[in-house]
């Protein structure tokens, strides 16, 4: 049976302790590099409320590309569909991109950018 167990695993989980995970450190592989102007950044924006869109909008006309947490205006539901419908007017207007990463989160990129809706795993799609 031990040989069986070792080579389909045992059917049962194997509990994990605290000890055995580690803790990654990414800051070690951030570097900025402020000499260096960019055409295009990626920013991280939070949207609370609909007074943020003009600002949000801007971004998008001027190329970047924004990763927008809705978590705090999800719960209403009227307040989302209309920032959701004005960001969407302004990516067809751009001719940009826009798509749903994970359940609070949404991608918005500008002209000649598109989100690729597949997954990369393991090096194949």
């Amino acid at each position: 049976m031990a040989f069986m167990d070792k080579l389909f695993g045992s059917g049962t989980k194997t509990t994990s302790s605290a000890e055995e995970y580690t803790e990654l450190d990414l800051g070690k592989y951030e570097e900025v590099m402020d000499e260096e102007p960019a055409e295009t950044y990626v920013r991280v924006a939070e949207l609370t409320n609909l007074n943020e869109l003009p600002s949000l909008k801007k971004e998008i006309y001027d190329g970047n590309i924004l990763m927008i947490d809705i978590s705090n205006i999800k719960a209403d539901k009227l307040m989302l569909d209309r920032a959701l419908k004005d960001l969407k007017e302004v990516i067809i207007d751009v001719h940009g991109d826009i798509a749903g990463i994970k359940e609070d989160q949404v991608l918005v990129t500008p002209t000649g950018v598109k989100i690729d809706r597949s997954k990369v795993i393991g090096g194949r799609y």
